[in-house]
């Protein structure tokens, strides 16, 4: 009599599907790294295109499942979504950064920055959701997130007090439609 526990039974269960899933990984891995190395080199003779795609054959063959460790269904979704939230986070960088802008040229300058660090707690639960919200609020020019913790608690220096009052506001909520969670 052998008893098997769940979670040996879930990885031995289904071994075609684990293949699938292991193997789309390391082609989107695979594309993605030459695609990058295309890119960045700007070089097409054969024999650098050859170098690059062994270089990432090997690279995607070791470190697939660092990239897209579990394919599910719900990526396709927050891939959509993701490309959707670019384009706002892209205006609100722009907005952030006339209103540096403003801020930096304004005759009282040293009266209008007053720096802040405030701290507010989220209720994102997923790393990557964390992530997204800690490093959008610091490619907004004029907060830079210090710390963001596990738990969704984030520390925020702001230059000044309207930055300060907006957080953590509509990007919050932005970040969590984006990868489902409940705000």
């Amino acid at each position: 009599m052998t008893i098997a526990s769940s979670g040996s039974a879930k990885k031995t269960g289904r071994p075609a599907s684990m293949f699938l899933n292991s193997f789309l990984s390391f082609l989107l891995t695979f594309i993605l790294l030459f695609l990058s190395w295309i890119v960045l080199s700007g070089k097409f003779e054969p024999l650098l295109l050859w170098l690059g795609g062994i270089s990432s054959f090997f690279v995607a063959y070791y470190f697939y499942d660092l990239l897209f460790p579990a394919l599910e269904a719900k990526y396709a979704t927050i891939f959509i979504r993701f490309v959707r939230y670019c384009p706002w986070l892209i205006w609100e960088i722009v907005k952030a950064n006339f209103h540096l802008l403003y801020l930096t040229f304004h005759p009282r300058m040293i009266d209008l920055i007053d720096p802040h660090i405030i701290t507010f707690k989220t209720n994102l639960k997923s790393d990557i959701a964390i992530t997204t919200l800690a490093n959008s609020i610091t490619l907004t020019p004029g907060t830079i997130t210090v710390t963001a913790d596990s738990d969704g608690v984030f520390k925020v220096h702001a230059i000044d007090r309207e930055s300060a009052e907006a957080l953590p506001g509509i990007m919050l909520e932005k970040v969590a439609n984006l990868f489902g969670e409940e705000i």
